[in-house]
């Protein structure tokens, strides 16, 4: 003879059941969170210069700084998108006009900009970046290189509209 016993657990794990997939049985989709923002990054404005020109290359070239440009939320490619550039090369420091240049991203929201080899600052390979238009908020990105003798340096923005 089979005995039922509703203990105080079972009665539990099955309300908690209902609560979560509902009355029905079928779980309810997860609802998509979206794509956080980026933050500026502490120290990525050192040295911005407002209205830098837009520029084929800064420098000599030799070092190429990539990244996307995508919109929170949706993760849209941002295209159109000014990206600022500057950092301390083996022709210029980071204050210098010279080692300052924009870029546009193209219609998958990606850029790259070719520039001089980016020396040690302070103890660090560091490039700056910037979004600084008024469709989106301003922000400024100071990503660092593993190594100096790296010839590439990405970053990527997730932009949240003004």
């Amino acid at each position: 003879m089979k005995t039922d016993l509703i203990t105080r657990r079972s009665l539990l794990a099955a309300g908690g059941a209902v609560a979560v997939t509902g009355a029905s049985g079928l779980l309810v989709p997860a609802q998509a969170q979206g794509l956080a923002p980026t933050r500026s990054m502490r120290g990525g404005s050192n040295n911005y210069r407002p209205g830098a020109p837009i520029v084929d290359r800064i420098g000599g070239g030799g070092f190429w700084m990539t990244g996307t440009v995508r919109r929170a939320g949706d993760g849209a490619p941002l295209a159109g998108q000014r990206i600022q550039i500057w950092a301390h090369t083996t022709e210029g420091h980071e204050r210098d006009a010279r080692s300052h240049g924009a870029t546009l991203t193209n219609a998958n929201g990606e850029f790259r900009l070719e520039m001089p080899q980016i020396v040690p600052a302070f103890g660090q390979p560091h490039g700056h970046l910037a979004y600084d238009s008024e469709e989106f908020e301003t922000v400024f990105l100071r990503p660092i290189m593993s190594s100096s003798k790296d010839t590439t340096l990405e970053a990527h923005f997730v932009l949240q509209p003004a």
